[in-house]
């Protein structure tokens, strides 16, 4: 039975087989990996990673597709977990997790944050995205792609777009171009924020409005004496600063909180 795509869930099915070629040998199952797909849909890379691994976990919301791959895999291979990605506990699954899927572009980077809070559970990420988030979250300072998405992901991953998927690879084409993305998840040792929601914070105040300068957008937080102490110049704007560059500022905000008498 033909399955019409639902745009309420972004279904657009990746068909091209040179391209599913392209990310599976991106990807380089191993027979033995935890592994899971977001989003299986129609099985285009359902099927090949089934087919290298032992076992496959995937993650589905649309009923008819829940129903189509139960029909269509056996349960020793393949476990469906069926609901919403966004609500999903990824801790129930084994630790060293390899995270793929076709994602949903509508909730792209709600996901991603979702998943940056499993990120010590998880080896590495896979993802087909839009090419314009791909391009945010990889973005260097002081490009205009370069924003709150581009440091929050970056503080806790390593990331590379692998490439570009032009629409006609899909079916339905969607209105704009794909990319492939690899996440790895940054060492413990190289998380050094005070706390995630005190970078967060200051992230979030510093691009605002992003052609505020420091001096403007992160007034309340930091005294222009602050600048000094910190190395930063106050004329400078959010997306000239580096990653690291934010989590001095959190630390520093949330020393300074410690050492203030109440």
């Amino acid at each position: 039975m033909k399955h019409i795509p639902r745009k309420r869930f972004g279904q657009h099915f990746l068909t091209d087989q040179a391209v599913i070629a392209d990310i599976v040998a991106a990807i380089r199952p191993q027979a033995d990996d935890a592994m899971v797909e977001i989003g299986p849909g129609l099985g285009a890379l359902t099927t090949p990673l089934s087919a290298a691994l032992h076992h496959l976990h995937v993650i589905e919301i649309d009923r008819d597709i829940i129903a189509r791959l139960h029909r269509g895999y056996p349960p020793t291979r393949l476990t469906v977990h069926a609901g919403d990605v966004l609500e999903f506990d990824f801790s129930v699954l084994p630790r060293a997790l390899r995270v793929v899927g076709n994602l949903p572009y509508n909730i792209s980077t709600p996901l991603l944050f979702h998943l940056a809070r499993y990120a010590e559970r998880i080896k590495d990420m896979h993802f087909m995205l839009q090419k314009e988030v791909v391009e945010r979250m990889v973005a260097l300072p002081g490009g205009g792609d370069y924003g709150r998405l581009s440091v929050m992901l970056q503080y806790r991953f390593d990331m590379e777009l692998l490439l570009k998927v032009a629409p006609d690879a899909f079916s339905p084409p969607p209105q704009v171009d794909s990319a492939v993305v690899r996440m790895l998840p940054r060492p413990p040792a190289q998380l050094t924020a005070a706390t995630e929601a005190g970078l967060a914070q200051v992230v979030r105040r510093a691009f605002a409005q992003r052609r505020k300068t420091l001096r403007n957008s992160l007034a309340g937080l930091l005294e222009p004496g602050d600048y000094a102490v910190l190395g930063i110049a106050p004329g400078l704007r959010a997306e000239n600063l580096a990653v690291a560059d934010f989590v001095a500022i959190s630390n520093y905000l949330s020393q300074r909180e410690k050492l203030t008498p109440h």
